[in-house]
């Protein structure tokens, strides 16, 4: 007997994506360890932006410097990053979302999103989706289906490589309740390390948690959020209205250490131009400045604050110098970012669901 129609979130993550589109213009590297990152150069400083799962059988890892990757697995073919040929190819993915029947697509990255369907067979429409995706791209994907938006998107992680998993009220302490609190979407190790400072370790203890002491740790509005997240709560509802957004930044990662400040100043004014050209195209003003440094070996602080809305190079960049100013004088710099925030077109927000840094 089927369930009667109802709705449900689909999460569609497609699996090693990078290094996939990578083989498939290059069949010959089908099952070989291949790695992409940086300009595919393992003696620069770079980091792993992908890994194909042979690579990753020999412990790489996405965000792992090249080098050590390159150690890691010898043999591996090392490629650089090539974003506007990742960009069309998941553009080709999305649109075969959008074709499917019914279907409400909220776009989370190049090779994951969310589909809002109302089916009694949720199980058979992912399958439809997954074979749809294959056979218009050649790619596979994961599908996790869920109530809220956040089961759908923590499903997934069951349903890897190329299957499903369902995760609604009725499983998810039974499935999620003994995990780690960093295993949900939106607990990262920053989160994950204040909250074991509370005895909050696993998921079920987050869910249970006293809310006026996560109110006391995060604030009015996130305390209970994360509350909320712990039992897998929140929005049902697939959204999209496009994504837009908060603000653009751009870094760079020096090949060699910086101390000199000149060429820091100088590093900085370069990326204040890159990061105003993107800014000035979308047409909104900027309202915060941000500074990211990375200190040697891999110490990494982040400054920044709002400003009155501007599009005046020179007003933007004499704020991030001020953030400069604040480096700390003769220590070794290996990666430096500038970003700036700009004025949203509508204040309102959208129900609040995870989101990914802008760093």
């Amino acid at each position: 007997m089927s369930e009667p129609a109802r709705p449900w979130v689909l999460h569609v993550d497609l699996d090693q994506f990078i290094a996939t589109v990578e083989v498939l213009r290059r069949p010959e590297l089908a099952g070989k360890p291949v790695i992409v990152g940086g300009r595919g150069d393992p003696t620069e400083r770079a980091v792993v932006s992908t890994a194909s799962y042979e690579a990753r059988e020999f412990g790489v890892g996405s965000g792992m410097p090249l080098r050590i990757a390159a150690r890691k697995a010898p043999e591996a073919v090392i490629l650089p990053v090539d974003a506007p040929f990742y960009t069309a190819a998941s553009e080709e993915v999305m649109a075969t979302l959008r074709a499917q029947p019914d279907a409400v697509v909220q776009v989370l990255g190049w090779d994951e999103a969310f589909l809002g369907v109302t089916t009694d067979d949720p199980e058979a429409y992912a399958r439809r989706v997954q074979a749809a995706v294959l056979e218009r791209t050649s790619l596979h994907c994961s599908v996790g289906i869920g109530d809220t938006l956040v089961r759908a998107k923590n499903a997934t992680t069951f349903g890897k490589p190329r299957g499903t998993f369902r995760l609604t009220a009725e499983n998810w302490m039974e499935v999620m309740g003994e995990r780690p609190a960093v295993a949900l979407w939106g607990v990262g190790a920053k989160i994950s390390k204040r909250l074991t400072a509370h005895g909050i370790h696993t998921v079920a203890q987050l869910a249970d948690a006293d809310e006026g002491v996560l109110v006391a740790e995060f604030g009015p509005k996130m305390g209970p959020w994360f509350r909320q997240l712990g039992r897998g709560e929140g929005s049902s509802v697939v959204d999209d209205t496009p994504w837009v957004a908060r603000g653009h930044g751009r870094e760079t990662t020096f090949q060699r250490d910086l101390t000199d400040r000149v060429e820091i100043e100088q590093a900085a004014r370069t990326l204040v131009d890159q990061v105003l050209d993107d800014v000035i195209a979308e047409g909104r003003p900027v309202v915060g400045v941000g500074l990211k440094v990375r200190y040697a070996p891999f110490t990494t602080k982040t400054l920044g604050h709002k400003i009155a809305e501007t599009f005046d190079r020179s007003t933007v960049l004499a704020e991030v110098l001020d953030l400069v100013a604040k480096i700390e004088p003769g220590r070794p710099l290996r990666l430096l970012g500038v970003r700036a925030e700009m004025a949203m077109p509508d204040d309102a927000r959208r129900g609040h669901t995870p989101t990914r840094s802008g760093w």
